[in-house]
């Protein structure tokens, strides 16, 4: 974020009247402001190396570089901007191509604009964004897939918790706490709410997690969570 706390975004889309309501949205909001725009994906790849933004909004269909291949180019990059997706197409092929690109967010272009707003903000916080329904897919593709959705930990647990049961290994319980209800979908607030702890005490508990697990953001600790039996389907 900029040294007078403005987040900087980058918006590519190849849709000219797309991209200006997005700008036209985004700029309304004070301490929000778009740097550049893209029609491509190689131009936002050109834009943020450029710009050195806090947020690039990519659209995943775009002519040439597609906006997958330029969240993987961004994403790469030393010191990384967030990478919030943006599409019509709600299916599960582009959100998991997304996350394993390095996305931080994937929203639909029909969200409202206070949508757009809250997830610009929440990923240049550093956090990660999924709608409801997007994280019960991720949810049902980490139950189901043969294939992990995200790499197992530097040092994985040995044996698979029940929830409830003993920390996992490398956290402390508190910390197994939180991830598990990471795991349920829950935000930071709500698990303050639960545990009856202020937001600050959350988000740090959040970051020990994802450090000690060896994980990018709270989407791959909510699928770490399913796959290694800290949360259960149902729970």
């Amino acid at each position: 974020m900029a040294a007078d706390g403005v987040i900087r975004v980058v918006l590519a889309d190849d849709q000219d009247l797309v991209r200006a309501g997005f700008r036209v949205i985004l700029e309304s909001e004070p301490g929000v402001r778009v740097v550049a725009e893209a029609r491509d994906g190689a131009a936002a790849v050109a834009a943020v190396a450029e710009h050195r933004p806090d947020v690039v909004c990519l659209d995943v269909q775009m002519p040439g570089v597609d906006g997958l291949e330029a969240a993987r180019r961004i994403t790469a990059t030393d010191d990384p901007p967030a990478v919030l997706v943006l599409t019509t197409f709600d299916t599960d092929e582009y959100l998991f191509d997304a996350l394993a690109a390095g996305a931080s967010g994937f929203l639909l272009k029909n969200a409202s604009p206070e949508k757009l707003i809250e997830a610009v903000r929440t990923v240049a916080a550093g956090d990660a964004l999924l709608a409801p329904d997007v994280t019960r897919r991720v949810i049902s593709r980490a139950t189901t897939a043969s294939v992990p959705v995200v790499p197992p930990a530097a040092e994985p647990p040995t044996d698979r918790p029940e929830p409830g049961a003993a920390p996992v290994p490398g956290l402390t319980e508190r910390e197994t706490e939180v991830l598990r209800l990471l795991g349920r979908g829950l935000s930071n607030a709500e698990i303050a709410r639960m545990l009856f702890v202020g937001d600050a005490t959350v988000k740090t508990h959040v970051s020990n997690v994802l450090q000690k697990l060896g994980l990018r953001d709270r989407i791959q600790a909510v699928v770490w969570a399913y796959e290694n039996g800290v949360v259960r389907s149902g729970d």
